[in-house]
């Protein structure tokens, strides 16, 4: 580790801890993440998921890992730097971002997760902490969860931050699927209009609970599945009514509420998966990821046109009317399935008030 000169720490977790660095010789600026237990082969570091994953996983809203480093037993990760991670931007932030910013990084998140399940993973722990911001530019990081969409189950029930874990995991369904991950980018949208969390459970009971009170109790008919599960844990469901999500969330267009309510549905398999959802009308009014991603690209309705988009290049469609905003919107639920009504209940705490803890 002579080459790089370690300026500060970063962060600290379960798993590792991480440090803002610098390579000696190039000056390059990176962040180092340690593991805290020891590694005594290649072959262990090498069978680790989130070095399988990321040397498999090559994209522009992935973080890179540029170095894997094994010195007297101690394993370190080099990855590119980023400057924030999106909780401290919430945290931070005096205001809800604006619709457009929620776009943009929704875009981003969405076309990371696209790539990521094409390419047979999923991530398991997406939340503000594990996305990584420099220049309005998002990376998905941490792929110490992550896995392999034809791995086999059972899969472990912990999994992801206890606010944008999707209600499958919460029930400790064994076969849940890449649809965790869509679950986690509609709670993270609503939080980003907010400053608020969707569902700031204080335990995995009451987590279900302020689900419940956002979208409703399932039924056998919304959620046989779940139902199920539910029974075989001797659980039964609080009886609640559906919120209006416009009223949680007023700064919010009704395109971005129709994504938020279709990616927040009980069943995963009524979710729209990431290649869909970056085909809803909330992003046809924005066509493009900025233009400092290395190979972004334009965004057609049906399909990605590999070219260049230049940093101000904007399609706005809000001049057509609200009328095309709602044949639009009707057009994607009939094709993708009408998402749940929503109507009042009272706000999520403020982030900072609760700690995310990891049960």
């Amino acid at each position: 580790m002579e080459r790089y000169k370690v300026m500060r720490q970063l962060g600290d977790g379960t798993y590792g801890s991480v440090w803002k660095a610098v390579n000696n010789a190039t000056n390059e600026v990176v962040a180092i993440k340690k593991m805290k237990r020891k590694f005594y082969s290649w072959d262990e570091c090498m069978n680790l998921r989130e070095v399988k994953s990321l040397r498999k996983l090559n994209h522009p809203n992935i973080v890179k890992l540029k170095e894997v480093i094994r010195e007297n037993d101690e394993l370190f990760f080099v990855f590119e730097y980023m400057e924030y991670n999106l909780y401290q931007l919430i945290k931070d932030n005096d205001k809800p971002f604006s619709e457009a910013k929620v776009r943009n990084w929704a875009f981003q998140i969405l076309y990371a997760l696209e790539y990521m399940h094409k390419h047979g993973y999923f991530h398991r722990d997406l939340k503000p902490e594990n996305l990584l911001v420099t220049n309005d530019v998002i990376k998905v990081a941490d792929f110490g969860l992550a896995r392999e969409v034809l791995s086999c189950p059972p899969y472990t029930d912990y999994v992801s931050t206890r606010w944008y874990r999707a209600p499958e995991v919460l029930l400790q369904s064994p076969t849940y699927c890449a649809a965790i991950d869509v679950w986690a980018v509609g709670a993270i949208m609503a939080e980003l209009f907010t400053l608020r969390p969707l569902f700031p459970g204080a335990s995995e009971v009451d987590e279900i609970y302020r689900i419940c009170a956002v979208i409703g109790s399932p039924s056998h008919y919304t959620w046989s599945d779940g139902m199920k599960l539910a029974a075989s844990l001797n659980f039964q469901f609080p009886q609640l009514s559906s919120t209006q999500l416009s009223q949680l969330i007023p700064t919010a267009s009704s395109e971005a509420i129709n994504l938020i309510s279709a990616m927040c549905v009980w069943d995963p398999h009524k979710r729209p998966t990431a290649s869909q959802a970056l085909q809803h009308p909330f992003f046809q009014v924005h066509k493009r990821i900025p233009s400092s991603i290395p190979g972004c690209e334009f965004v057609q309705p049906r399909a990605f046109v590999p070219t260049v988009v230049k940093a101000n290049y904007l399609v706005n469609k809000e001049i057509e009317g609200r009328a095309r905003v709602k044949r639009e919107n009707s057009v994607w639920t009939k094709q993708h399935g009408n998402p749940i009504s929503m109507g009042k209940v009272r706000p999520g705490v403020n982030r900072s008030s609760i700690s995310p803890g990891l049960t």
